[in-house]
C-alpha cells in the first residue's frame, strides 16, 4: 500500500473526504474509526455482520443476552 499523507478540510456537518486513490485500493465501502482524542486512525473494514437491530428486527425491543446466544447457536449449526 502507498503512503499518502494529506492536509483535509473538515465540512461545517463534520465530514472529511477520503482521497479516491485510497477508496479504490482498500475496496471497501465501510472504515473503523479509532482516537485518542487528539489522533484518529482510520482503517478499512472488510466484513462486517448486523446480528441484531432492536427498531428493524424486534420492534423496538431489546433482546436478553440468552436470547441472543440462542438465535447465533442456531446461526453457528448452519
Amino acid at each position: 500500500m502507498t503512503f499518502i499523507e494529506k492536509t483535509q478540510k473538515i465540512t461545517e456537518r463534520g465530514q472529511i473526504t477520503l482521497p479516491a486513490s485510497w477508496r479504490k485500493e482498500v475496496k471497501t465501502d465501510t472504515i473503523h474509526l479509532k482516537t485518542d482524542g487528539e489522533f484518529i486512525e482510520i482503517s478499512p473494514v472488510y466484513k462486517e455482520y448486523t446480528v441484531f437491530d432492536a427498531i428493524r428486527d424486534n420492534k423496538g425491543k431489546g433482546l436478553k443476552a440468552v436470547d441472543l446466544v440462542k438465535i447465533l447457536k442456531k446461526i453457528d449449526k448452519k
